[in-house]
């Protein structure tokens, strides 16, 4: 069976060669895409928490689109998404490491300062 990407396939027309009449061909599932690319730059702009839940969300859409259960409209969104998704996700976990780092060095630099004068 071939792979369709014009507006017949998405509209449920028959196609020469077709083995199974689109009639009795199970529904697919909705793109999520345009959720994930919002997840993904809300996550970039406002709040970096909804980053990691478009990369999960994007994953599991393109998992369900190859596997043919999900409708392929939407895998542009989908991919856009979870890249971006994947992008906030590091840059959060870059920032968590740098702000430890520096509450880390602030805490040492704290203690050897705090030495008792002689007097």
């Amino acid at each position: 069976m071939a792979e369709y990407d014009d507006e017949r396939y998405l509209m449920g027309e028959d196609e020469p060669g077709d083995e199974v009449p689109r009639g009795r061909r199970p529904r697919l599932e909705p793109p999520r895409g345009t959720l994930l690319l919002v997840l993904g730059i809300l996550g970039l702009v406002v709040c970096p928490l909804t980053g990691p839940f478009a990369w999960m969300m994007g994953s599991e859409d393109i998992r369900k689109i190859d596997a043919g259960r999900m409708d392929p409209a939407g895998r542009d969104l989908t991919q856009a998404g979870r890249i971006i998704g994947i992008i906030v996700s590091v840059l959060m976990i870059i920032g968590v490491a740098i702000f430890a780092l520096a509450m880390i060095v602030g805490l040492f630099a704290a203690g050897s300062s705090s030495t008792s004068y002689g007097g």
